[in-house]
């Protein structure tokens, strides 16, 4: 299992704790799950901070 896969599950396992909550709580869990999966690429090394700030040139 790679870590991008961990992290997301992760944001959605801390997501779950907010599931009853209703559609506020669907919303944390895609917004904790997609955060997960972010870190967990940045952890990889597939991203580098400096995609996001880079300009088209």
């Amino acid at each position: 299992m790679g870590m991008a896969l961990a992290g997301m599950i992760a944001g959605m396992a801390l997501g779950f704790a907010g599931y009853f909550g209703g559609f506020g709580a669907f919303l944390l869990v895609a917004a904790l799950g997609a955060i997960g999966f972010v870190l967990g690429r940045f952890a990889e090394g597939d991203i580098n901070l400096g995609d996001f700030f880079r300009g088209n040139r």
